[in-house]
């Protein structure tokens, strides 16, 4: 099939990708004409596990190009998916949905034939059907069809969710859009994947109602961990003996510095931003969103007891800035709130993470980025264990520093607090 994606951020430039690799014609397009030149010579502006291979491969077969042309895209293609950005308006915690309907009124003017028309791009319910009314104005009055096809894309885990995905999920009416839909996941969804076709507004709200679910059982289980430390129970166990429930499940699940990333912040605060509009109050929801923003206060004051409230000149090393591991993704990544915090207070912060020195940490005044978690670790008085990357996970912490009375403060629970003991290593985790 030949499909247009616009948009070449995460979610487009995998999904194109993808498409491309199981054996689609695929146009990705932006407007930002370096990034679609360094595109088109196999460099990638996303850390993602596998696509950079992926992209060059697909490149060279002839199968994926990368173009600023939007209008000749749309015009030679079937099926355009709309994969723009869909931030949080800061005011109103409502959906930035200007660039969905600047993308709509392209499509319209270059409607030349029957197209499908697909919302990938995370958008609140009823914006399918704004999309609908503008693209009724098209001057060609030619027939299409507009889809709600939201992604679950995991940062890090990206291409083998879109390959081998827990479900695909279709919102439309049309039996003809239907069925070109499912042929097009077809080489996917022969793999036992549930396909799962809906209403449009349904398949929007799945999106938003899936992502704050997650998000609430993030949130509970921190919650209990912050219980289990004053117990003296461990929360591993916990995670385990709920997990263990299959109504339950074990999957987000363990306990942390809180969540973060370009989806659940956003996905919350715009379903419940969206359930005030029709005057519905998504209590849970919105106590999910206050827990997690108090995360960083916990583990600031758990920080300042571990160090007996003497943080001035101590040298405190972050493992990890990324909100997880496998991407280099630092939207609302904890530790943007716990180390200005603990600047103002005195600290000297040391950071290291694979995929290189963050902007968004550089800005802050006392800030050194190590090139590996040697250089980062050596004079350390806290060293705080903050992304799960694989390198972290075997750390001889002795050897590391030369601080003989260095402390680590696992907020991953990579490590067992006994071999920690046992190896005279003063540590602390969450809700241990």
């Amino acid at each position: 099939m030949k499909l247009c994606i616009i948009g070449t951020g995460y979610v487009g430039l995998v999904s194109g990708t993808c498409f491309a690799d199981i054996g689609n014609n695929v146009i990705c397009v932006d407007i930002d004409r370096n990034k679609i030149k360094n595109l088109n010579s196999g460099i990638i502006p996303i850390y993602e596990p596998g696509l950079e291979e992926m992209v060059k491969r697909n490149i060279n077969q002839k199968r994926l190009k990368f173009s600023y042309d939007v209008n000749e895209a749309i015009k030679k293609s079937d099926i355009i998916f709309i994969c723009v950005g869909t931030p949080t308006i800061k005011k109103t915690n409502s959906v930035e949905l200007k660039y969905v309907y600047q993308v709509a009124n392209k499509i319209k003017s270059n409607l030349n034939k029957y197209k499908i028309i697909v919302t990938k791009s995370t958008v609140p319910v009823t914006t399918g059907d704004k999309i609908e009314s503008i693209l009724k104005k098209n001057k060609y009055k030619s027939k299409y069809d507009v889809v709600s096809n939201p992604e679950f894309l995991r940062e890090g885990e990206a291409i083998r969710d879109f390959v081998v995905p827990d479900r695909v999920v279709v919102g439309t009416k049309s039996k003809k859009a239907l069925k070109t839909m499912k042929s097009l996941y077809l080489p996917i969804i022969k793999k036992t994947t549930r396909f799962f076709s809906t209403s449009r507004r349904s398949a929007e709200l799945i999106k938003y109602a899936s992502n704050a679910f997650l998000a609430t059982k993030i949130s509970f289980i921190n919650e209990v961990a912050n219980l289990c430390e004053l117990l003296n129970i461990n929360i591993e166990e916990i995670s385990v003996g709920m997990g263990l429930d299959q109504r339950i499940g074990e999957r987000f699940l363990r306990a942390g510095p809180g969540y973060g990333g370009s989806c659940f912040p956003k996905d919350t605060r715009a379903i419940v931003t969206l359930a005030k509009k029709y005057k519905i109050n998504l209590s849970i929801a919105n106590s999910v969103i206050k827990s997690n923003d108090n995360r960083s206060k916990i583990l600031l004051n758990r920080i300042l007891k571990i160090l007996k409230n003497k943080i001035k000149n101590k040298n405190i090393t972050f493992l990890g800035a990324t909100f997880k591991a496998n991407t280099d993704d630092m939207r609302e990544s904890p530790c943007l709130k716990l180390i200005p915090a603990l600047i103002t207070k005195g600290a000297i912060i040391n950071y290291y993470d694979p995929t290189g020195p963050k902007k968004e940490i550089e800005k802050f005044k006392n800030v050194n980025f190590s090139k590996n978690v040697v250089d980062a670790t050596k004079k350390s008085d806290l060293i705080i264990l903050h992304t799960e990357w694989n390198e972290f996970k075997q750390l001889n912490v002795k050897k590391l520093t030369k601080n003989k009375n260095v402390i680590v403060y696992d907020m991953r629970n990579i490590y067992s607090p006994e071999k920690m003991k046992k190896n005279g290593i003063k540590y602390y985790g969450i809700g241990r």
